[in-house]
């Protein structure tokens, strides 16, 4: 029987060798693909030069972003101050703090806010899309009813709340963050795995008695994690842009650490004098969300199966 099976497989695959396409390794198929798609690598280069600058403040900023020189605040880009020797290549905030190394240290409180609401809530939501979508019934009505709350709470009302009921900090931001952004990844798996029951490997995994455990990590989670990713990776911006409203509005971050957000509200007041306060951290986030979203735009057709050429 061993035999004749083996024979039987050589068979098949001699009748379908001329239709067999030779299968390309994933990570020189990614690396091609980037190349072609210029924009996306651009994105590429956006990331990590933010990524480079939040890894490595400590060495590349050229100055403390906390010390204070209240006789040079307010100096606009390329000022050279005598007295202290240094050399503000984008000007000084309302403090006389450099610019420049805010901007930063900054980065790495940003990416580390976005990084960790995104694996957060795409644990949750993830968890409850694959358990709503395969479980069905009461547990997929009581799971979905949990998202139609989620999504009946304003963010900004949430956010007050919270913050009102504790004191501000960079975990209470990652938390409120994290409490509204599940939602999404929840009714995208859910989706997905909803169509992947029906699908024949599922349905030939059940009649061949896979436990349930085995079947969701074995089946359903490898084919649901592709929109997950890609959501992921489209959030990181946004969580971003949240972030720095937060912090804009007071509600983020403490006021001595630097982020994005706090910085560009620090320079609201003086936008008509000093418009670079605002502009450059600014321009940070268009940086970073836009390299975000262009990498998105290219997972997302990396990853579908129907975009493959």
């Amino acid at each position: 029987m061993r035999g004749a099976g083996k024979s039987a497989e050589e068979g098949l695959k001699a009748v379908y060798a001329d239709e067999m396409i030779p299968e390309v390794p994933v990570v020189r198929r990614a690396v091609r693909s980037l190349l072609r798609r210029k924009p996306a690598l651009l994105g590429v280069v956006a990331l990590v030069l933010v990524f480079g600058s939040a890894i490595f403040s400590p060495w590349l900023a050229p100055y403390s972003p906390y010390e204070q020189h209240y006789a040079e605040s307010r100096k606009p880009p390329m000022t050279y101050f005598p007295k202290s020797g240094r050399l503000a290549l984008l000007g000084t905030d309302h403090l006389g703090r450099d610019l420049l190394s805010r901007i930063i240290y900054a980065a790495r409180i940003s990416l580390i806010v976005a990084f960790a609401t995104v694996g957060i809530s795409g644990l949750i939501g993830l968890s409850i899309g694959i358990t709503s979508g395969y479980c069905g019934g009461w547990v997929d009505s009581l799971c979905m009813r949990l998202v139609d709350i989620a999504l009946a709470f304003p963010f900004i009302l949430l956010a007050l709340a919270v913050v009102a009921a504790l004191k501000p900090s960079l975990e209470i931001v990652i938390l409120v963050m994290s409490l509204r952004t599940w939602v999404i990844y929840a009714r995208v798996v859910r989706g997905a795995t909803l169509s992947l029951k029906e699908t024949d490997f599922v349905q030939a995994a059940i009649a061949q008695g896979s436990r349930d455990v085995h079947l969701v990590i074995r089946h359903i989670l490898p084919n649901v994690i592709a929109p997950a990713i890609v959501i992921a990776t489209l959030y990181v911006g946004r969580m971003i842009i949240i972030e720095s409203s937060l912090s804009f509005l007071g509600l983020g971050v403490p006021p001595s650490t630097p982020t994005w957000g706090a910085i560009v509200g620090d320079g609201r007041t003086y936008i008509n004098t000093a418009w670079w306060i605002s502009f450059f951290p600014g321009l940070a986030i268009m940086i970073t969300v836009l390299g975000g979203n262009l990498l998105g735009d290219w997972l997302r057709d990396f990853l579908d199966p129907r975009m493959r050429e």
